[in-house]
């Protein structure tokens, strides 16, 4: 079984084929996410994602293994248009580490041999022109210099006003389970659009965004991933399933413990959800929120809707 939060569905496919010939959670998850990082119409994710303030792409990914609780995990990576499968590097070849960020991320994929690409297109970068335009900043070529903290006010008040859009907003998440009874969670993103440069969300952090476990289950989060580093939601909702709750209960009660999180965030939380045994579900702070579920005996995948918190 392959599920996954909106948009993800396109990789589905290309996960579920390697999991009916027998390959990993992990082999799946990763696979599924490389599809849908390469998807330029995906605005929130790998090519195609929606650049920093200064008009350059960061992106951020993670992956684990329920089997072995090990993970791997990159952050504000630029010039690599598949950062799950430098996340996936970074858990089979750096076992001593999880998490690489920047430069050093980028230097480890190149020694691995991780393709580099151009992942700003033309679309995105237009639409990062027009925001900012119309908020009345200056483009990158005239980006701050050492010591101008006017354009970081003028740049804050910017993601501040940046309001949820309409339908599936952001991060996508992959959770799989194989036919050894194995999971998998992965999480890639592109982060907030306009963002701070350098700003991290809960995507690579490793119990905020991501979290699997074989004794319970897998859990990810899409969103507003400030809410999620400080709710820990991730593995809140493991939390959850230990103490009883059904896959769609559990992912609600995490979403719950930050609903009164000082801050008045902008941005709704959503969490997903698949234990050993093949139960899965979901919950979303805003209404409509849905996920898909591919299965070994599907032709297809179908559409569900997360319960709201």
């Amino acid at each position: 079984m392959i599920i996954a939060s909106e948009r993800g569905e396109v990789g589905l496919r290309a996960g579920m084929d390697l999991l009916r010939a027998g390959g990993s959670a992990m082999d799946a998850v990763e696979a599924a996410i490389r599809v849908v990082e390469s998807n330029e119409a995906d605005h929130f994710v790998g090519v195609g994602g929606l650049p920093n303030l200064l008009g350059e792409v960061e992106l951020d990914a993670s992956i684990m293994d329920g089997a072995t609780r090990r993970a791997g995990a990159v952050a504000a990576v630029t010039g690599f248009p598949h950062p799950i499968s430098i996340a996936r590097a970074v858990c089979d070849l750096l076992p001593q580490h999880v998490l690489l960020a920047g430069r050093g991320a980028e230097r480890f994929a190149d020694e691995v041999g991780i393709e580099r690409g151009e992942t700003l297109t033309d679309e995105a970068l237009k639409m990062w022109q027009e925001r900012l335009i119309a908020a009345g900043l200056a483009p990158a070529q005239e980006a701050p210099v050492p010591g101008r903290v006017s354009y970081s006010r003028e740049a804050l008040g910017l993601i501040q006003s940046t309001a949820l859009r309409d339908g599936a907003w952001g991060t996508v998440n992959v959770l799989a389970l194989d036919s050894a009874g194995s999971l998998a969670a992965g999480v890639s993103t592109s982060g907030y659009p306009w963002k701070y440069p350098g700003r991290v969300g809960d995507s690579p952090l490793i119990g905020a965004g991501n979290y699997c476990d074989n004794r319970v289950g897998a859990a990810a989060c899409t969103g507003r991933g400030e809410l999620a580093i400080r709710g820990g939601t991730a593995r809140a909702v493991l939390l959850a399933l230990t103490a009883g709750n059904d896959p769609a209960g559990a992912c609600a009660g995490a979403l719950t413990q930050t609903l009164d999180l000082p801050g008045e965030p902008q941005l709704s939380l959503q969490t997903l959800c698949l234990t050993p045994d093949g139960r899965h579900g979901g919950a979303a702070t805003r209404a409509g929120a849905t996920y898909s579920v591919l299965t070994a005996a599907d032709d297809s995948f179908a559409i569900l809707e997360r319960r709201q918190a």
